[in-house]
């Protein structure tokens, strides 16, 4: 038997669309769409957000789609998903050197809108893919599903020795909700947080990159109501206990730990975090749980400031901050979170590095 190959990140795009800053979205929408004691509870939340800018294909500030069908907003989705999906696509190829015709499984996450055929098809037709490629959608695994995606990519890769592609692609702007609709904390949080992004992953076997070593989650399903994501008349609607960050600290540490002693490492070698920012608290608990050093979290505190939580993409996000830093991390540790209540964690490492006097590359 020939040497099994080992899947490697070679190549990461990303796009966004147009930027808006927190304050303007409060003060030219959300304070309007929000009334009386429960406008004062948003405001606060929303300056406590974690958040500066985030990004949004339907801007509340130009379009207010509070008040439209599911009907209408699933038509915009796929006028929104596709130009933002090819950008991301196109840069992850580019940058792992491959075309379009080289991917053997193109992977997409998207659980903010549904077409049939879906982003997968009409990528892989405008893009040029190949008639064998296959494809894989995920839907509804919500702010986690980049994990599994990048899963079934690496093991795709491992089993078949040709390239894979993930695409993770978020709208979550085309799902505010009418000011007429039940108000609660849950409802404020998901407006206040939430972003619009597209991330593409190229996996390849073997060659420079970050090698995925495992991919591995734990679910909790006495806690399934705490994070809920209900397809309505008008869009979609966020459900997010309190409770969710007192869910991660029962589990984050034990899947952390498993998952690194599997591979023979420990906490303190991990040098990458790349941590879902469901919110600012998430990422406290996370970081007290796993007693991280105080610039452990930088990037991922950095990402939801920039670009706030756009779901499936985010840790694909913080992983391309991690690796543009001037120092790369050698090993890093992806977590997300998502409805189930579910934790997906990920250890990746980094191959391929060439030094020379005062610099490290990597492809």
């Amino acid at each position: 038997m020939g040497m099994v190959a080992v899947p490697v990140i070679a190549g990461l795009g990303t796009a966004h669309p147009p930027s808006a800053a927190q304050d303007d979205l409060w003060e030219g929408f959300f304070s309007k769409h929000f009334s009386g004691s429960t406008r004062a509870l948003a405001q606060r939340i929303f300056a406590h957000s974690g958040v500066t800018r985030r990004q949004a294909a339907v801007n509340p500030l130009l379009e207010d789609v509070s008040d439209w069908p599911t009907e209408r907003r699933m038509r915009r989705y796929l006028v929104e998903a596709l130009p933002l999906g090819k950008e991301a696509v196109g840069r992850a190829l580019t940058a792992a050197g491959l075309s379009a015709g080289d991917v053997g499984l193109f992977v997409v996450c998207s659980c903010t809108g549904y077409a049939t055929p879906g982003l997968d098809i009409l990528l892989a037709r405008d893009l040029g893919m190949a008639p064998d490629t296959q494809r894989l959608f995920v839907g509804h695994m919500g702010c986690y599903a980049a994990l599994p995606g990048l899963g079934a990519a690496s093991d795709f890769v491992t089993a078949r020795g040709r390239p894979a592609l993930l695409l993770c692609a978020e709208l979550t702007s085309l799902h505010i909700q009418p000011s007429s609709a039940r108000v609660d904390t849950q409802q404020i949080v998901s407006h206040a947080l939430f972003s619009d992004a597209a991330v593409a992953a190229v996996v390849v076997p073997g060659g420079r990159g970050y090698a995925l070593r495992e991919v591995t989650s734990v679910t909790d399903t006495s806690t399934a109501d705490h994070m809920t994501w209900d397809v309505t008349d008008t869009g979609f609607r966020m459900g997010l206990s309190p409770k969710v960050p007192q869910v991660l600290s029962t589990h984050v540490r034990g899947l952390v730990e498993g998952l690194l002693a599997r591979h023979g490492t420990t906490l303190s070698e991990v040098d990458g975090w790349a941590v879902h920012p469901g919110g600012p608290r998430i990422l406290n608990v996370v970081e007290r749980e796993l007693a991280l050093p105080p610039e452990g979290l930088a990037a991922s505190r950095a990402t939801l400031d920039e670009h706030g939580n756009c779901s499936s993409p985010t840790v694909l996000l913080i992983l391309d901050r991690l690796r543009r830093a001037a120092s790369p991390p050698r090993r890093v540790v992806m977590l997300a979170f998502g409805p189930g209540l579910t934790l997906f964690a990920a250890l990746l490492e980094r191959t391929g590095v060439s030094v020379s006097p005062g610099a490290v590359t990597l492809c």
